[in-house]
């Protein structure tokens, strides 16, 4: 009886080991686990399925009818077969008269953990038809050994979104993973488990199994954004980014734990699955509250059609920004009116332009009170000039070679007319010279006969941005490099004189790849500092030390070290500095679609926002705010109660957009400092305008405007909230100027300036330093009996700084007799 029913045991195995060696023995199957022992059937597919049967001497057929339509997924992507190598074909149809459905070879997502990385399982997804048979076939391509396999069913219309668990902040108990999955770029497991957390304010979340409780236990979560119906996309995923060691077996932490941002009143999917394991857990979510220092709103302005949107600035004199797009032919402007409307005037260009692929300035170049176009491309430059009532523009294109990058105008030999030059992406830079009735002569940089500039002799430039880094009342250089070489700086030193302080400052770092930096007073000392804004790589903060070097341009301190930018991993061609808040900082709008906003103390938060991304930025409904353009959709920031001044500039002297100059305001926060540029960061034109924030504070003391011609005009008591139009030397009078602080008499002076301090703001000046109007100090001494000795100061026109005891600075202009 025994050897019979033996007998009978191994005829059963035997036929078990058999049954599924070729398509008309193939093995039924359902959904489920199955295993293979090996791979030794007889007979191989016939019909190709992207695979041919060269080095294949055997597989294993199994069947599968599904009952009701399903997606399927068939998988050997299991921890069970960690580091095996598998090869999969599915048919439709009979032994006789097969249909290939798919084939795979290497899908799989699990990685070996040992001689390589890579993953050599299989994995495919498809829709089954009910009733209809599939064949599963598995050969031995690469390997006969056995292993494990997993039919999964999901029906036609299922997704565990739509039956996700909701969820808050607090800890959540996962009983087990047992929900089918859907297959995702985020997660391709079996089975997993979904939960929708909606948060009630914006704020960083932390979503972490890294619980004492979960200890040895193996997770793996992914987070969704979108929608159950309309479509989700995969947000971020974690899956051993915990620090809890297991206790036995070995010491690693195989928990989950992931930060990222959250907009209020927006839905998120966190979905856990079975990647390592089926098993329950804990976890938690956490929420720490992002103050969002501005908001923004949206309009599509579908006639932003040019070929080009890349500029802000006014076009007609008025001294509110438009919007101005170039196309071949074809300059197309949104003036800007009331309330922030537009009208659209075309001005057909005749002739052959460059097209500004790389980048756009605008200024005054003739004078006429109209700005014109700088058009920067791959081949050379083109300027589109205005005629004297705006209302034509003249396209002049030089037909240099250029392989333009950043473009500027600026006035390099400071004689009141704005000179216009470009990075040379492969070759020495270049400049046009205006020779006052805006002719352009052109030069390039470290060539025989070049007029001028001392600019080293090489390429790779990409972006240019001129201001004055050691306060002596012109404009220096920097230049972005790009592809390896160090960032320049190039200092102006007067009479066409510019010499390379690069290694002088330290700012000439490598290895770094950046195609714009920022540049601006970042903790309003009164000096220019730079963040090298990386394109690839990592970002580095310097900070000016101007005062301490005695006010000569001397070492920068790279401060990049808890700044903010040294864990921004957000890297793009475009960085532009603007006070977005209003707060009286200057802040960073760059890659990753956020800002990085100045708190103080150089160091700065990433806050972000939907589909933010550098463009042309300028107050575009004359609310003081900075707005900006991503295509057709301007950005409108909300205004958040932070008071605010505009500077509008009209030279005489110096070149008509004060182009070059240098604005100081006064104030309970200290001292602001900006320089009017035409192009900065890498690509866009922004506004002509400059733009302070202003916190709460609700009184400007001063304002003062140091002209590239050398006169300084001086504004007292100025109130927040407008534009202030600036016209060169209108405030050089004799007059004494009173402030709420004090005033000096008697002006004009021959010996003896007294200082008259108001009763009611008392403060105590310990000393004083006086200027002349091309900014340089003439005297410091300390303030004795409220009174300054200026007997042997030569006759003309002043500046008297006084600093009182708090470290405030105070300004008075005054005339020596």
């Amino acid at each position: 009886m025994k050897k019979i029913t033996l007998f009978f045991i191994l005829l059963f195995v035997g036929n078990l080991s058999f049954a599924q060696d070729n398509c008309a023995t193939a093995l039924p199957i359902t959904a489920g686990t199955h295993i293979i022992s090996t791979i030794n059937g007889t007979q191989l597919p016939t019909v190709a399925c992207s695979f041919s049967n060269a080095n294949t001497t055997a597989a294993e057929w199994y069947s599968y009818t599904p009952t009701q339509n399903y997606t399927v997924t068939v998988t050997s992507d299991l921890i069970e077969n960690i580091c095996k190598d598998t090869r999969l074909r599915i048919y439709s149809g009979n032994c006789t008269v097969m249909t290939c459905v798919d084939a795979d070879d290497d899908d799989g997502v699990i990685t070996c953990n040992s001689g390589n990385n890579n993953s050599y399982l299989s994995k495919i997804t498809f829709n089954a038809i009910a009733g209809t048979t599939y064949y599963i076939v598995w050969d031995n391509r690469y390997a006969s050994t056995g292993f494990n396999f997993q039919v999964s069913e999901i029906p036609a219309g299922y997704n565990p979104c739509n039956s996700a668990v909701a969820v808050s902040a607090g800890t959540t108990t996962v009983s087990a993973i047992d929900q089918i999955n859907i297959n995702t770029s985020c997660s391709s497991a079996a089975l997993s488990k979904w939960y929708s957390y909606t948060p009630t304010v914006n704020a960083s979340v932390t979503v972490s199994s890294d619980l004492a409780e979960n200890i040895c236990k193996d997770t793996f979560f992914s987070v969704y954004t979108g929608n159950c119906t309309s479509g989700l996309t995969c947000l971020t995923s974690d899956d051993n980014s915990g620090v809890i060691t297991c206790n036995f077996g070995n010491t690693n932490s195989n928990l989950s734990t992931k930060t990222f941002d959250v907009a209020a009143g927006s839905t998120y999917y966190i979905v856990w699955d079975n990647r390592w394991s089926n098993n329950g857990f804990n976890f938690t979510i956490t929420e720490v509250p992002i103050i969002v220092p501005v908001n923004y709103t949206t309009q599509n302005l579908a006639s932003l059609n040019s070929g080009f949107n890349n500029c802000i600035v006014d076009m007609n004199g008025d001294y509110k920004d438009d919007l101005v797009g170039v196309s071949d032919n074809n300059m197309r402007v949104h003036f800007q009116g009331n309330g922030g409307t537009f009208t659209t005037t075309d001005f057909p260009i005749t002739g052959t332009s460059d097209m500004p692929y790389w980048s756009m300035a605008a200024g005054d170049y003739n004078k006429d009170g109209y700005n014109d176009l700088l058009l920067g491309s791959g081949g050379g430059l083109t300027f589109w000039r205005s005629n004297n009532t705006g209302t034509a523009y003249t396209n002049i294109n030089p037909s240099d070679y250029i392989f333009c990058q950043r473009t500027n105008f600026v006035d390099i030999n400071n004689d009141g007319n704005l000179d216009a030059f470009s990075c040379h992406d492969v070759a020495p830079n270049v400049y046009y010279i205006n020779d006052g009735s805006a002719n352009m002569q052109y030069y390039q940089s470290g060539t025989s006969g070049a007029y001028m500039l001392g600019i080293t002799p090489s390429g790779g430039n990409y972006a240019s941005l001129w201001t004055d880094f050691d306060n002596d009342g012109d404009s220096d250089m920097f230049i972005s490099k790009c592809s390896g070489p160090p960032c320049e700086m190039h200092r102006n030193d007067g009479n066409g004189v510019f010499t390379d302080v690069s290694a002088l400052a330290q700012i000439n770092v490598t290895p770094i790849q950046t195609w714009s930096s920022a540049i601006a007073d970042f903790d309003n000392d009164g000096d220019m500092d730079v963040i090298i804004t990386a394109s690839a790589g990592t970002h580095r903060f310097f900070r000016n030390n101007l005062e301490s070097n005695g006010g000569v341009i001397g070492a920068f301190t790279n401060i990049t070290a808890g700044s903010g930018w040294d864990t921004n991993t957000s890297t793009n061609i475009d960085n532009i500095a603007y006070d977005f808040d209003n707060d009286g900082r200057v802040d960073v709008l760059g890659g990753g679609g956020k800002i990085m906003f100045n708190q103080g103390n150089n160091v700065f938060t990433p806050v972000n926002y939907s589909g933010i991304s550098v463009g042309a930025v300028g107050d575009l409904n004359n609310d003081g705010f900075i707005d900006f353009q991503n295509g057709t959709t301007i950005r409108y920031a909300v205004p958040n109660g932070n008071n605010w001044l505009k500077v509008n500039f009209q030279g005489i002297q110096s070149n008509r957009n004060g182009i070059g100059a240098r604005v100081e305001i006064y104030g309970p926060w200290g001292k602001q400092i900006r320089d009017v540029r035409s192009g900065e960061g890498f690509r866009y034109m922004s506004t002509l305008n400059a733009h302070f924030g202003l916190g709460t504070a609700s009184t400007i003391n001063q304002v003062i405007v140091r002209w590239p011609s050398g006169i300084v005009d001086t504004f007292n008591n100025v109130a927040p909230n407008q534009a202030l139009l600036v016209v060169e030397g209108a405030t050089l009078a004799t007059n004494a100027f009173e402030t709420s602080v004090f005033t000096v008499y008697p002006n004009p002076v021959k010996s003896i300036i007294n200082i008259s301090i108001n009763t009611a703001n008392p403060v105590e000046f310990k000393l004083a330093q006086i200027y002349d109007l091309n900014g340089r100090m003439v005297q410091e001494s300390a303030v004795q009996n409220q009174s300054i000795v200026v007997d042997h100061l030569a006759t003309g026109t002043y500046i008297l700084m006084l600093r009182d005891t708090q470290g405030k600075d105070y300004s008075q202009k005054f005339v020596k007799e």
